[in-house]
């Protein structure tokens, strides 16, 4: 799989980062650069409008990745984490910009704001993000990406209590995937009976 001419991929992480797009075809034409940082404040990974294209007919976002995986005594590559936690993390900040892709820049700028200063707002835009990556069918990965977290013996309990409480649940994810799939399943039901309702037709 190649990287498209519109986004930038370090080398290092671009399997995962294709793997978590695919799941993302409205994404396609949307410029997005994902990007390692030394240091990303109280975040291992974090998505944002450029700010140069607020105003465009065309957003484009920065997806910052923090280079290291830091644990309580120690620090890791962030390319040595489990490829499918990687594209649970990654799927979870495409979710940010599909949310991104659906505000206007007043909305944006009411976004930046209430995320800055609300822990409230904090919740409900991350519980938003996991939303969109689930019904985009990264369900799978989220979880295996809650559960990495939230059972990492060497992770801060101050970071994984952070997770905790402003993201959904594994229990919470699972109980969306499984809505999902009833949906689609039913939606499959429905279009059956209405091949054959037009075979007896016709």
């Amino acid at each position: 799989m190649q990287a498209p001419v519109n986004k930038t991929i370090p080398k290092i992480i671009e399997n995962e980062v294709l793997k978590a797009l695919s799941f993302y075809p409205e994404l396609q034409e949307t410029p997005i650069d994902f990007v390692f940082k030394r240091n990303i404040k109280r975040s291992v990974m974090q998505a944002q409008p450029k700010i140069g294209t607020m105003f465009g007919a065309k957003r484009g976002y920065n997806i910052n990745i923090s280079a290291l995986f830091r644990l309580t005594t120690s620090a890791i590559p962030i390319h040595q984490i489990p490829p499918d936690i990687m594209v649970g993390w990654i799927g979870h900040e495409l979710g940010h910009v599909m949310d991104y892709e659906n505000r206007n820049v007043v909305s944006m700028m009411r976004f930046g704001i209430g995320y800055l200063f609300s822990s409230k707002y904090i919740k409900q835009a991350e519980r938003v993000a996991d939303t969109y990556a689930v019904n985009h069918g990264l369900g799978s990965y989220i979880v295996k990406t809650k559960h990495f977290i939230l059972n990492h013996a060497s992770l801060s309990e101050k970071y994984k209590n952070k997770i905790a409480r402003l993201y959904l649940s594994p229990d919470e994810i699972m109980e969306q995937v499984q809505k999902l799939e009833a949906a689609q399943q039913d939606a499959a039901r429905q279009n059956a009976a209405r091949q054959e309702a037009a075979k007896l037709k016709s």
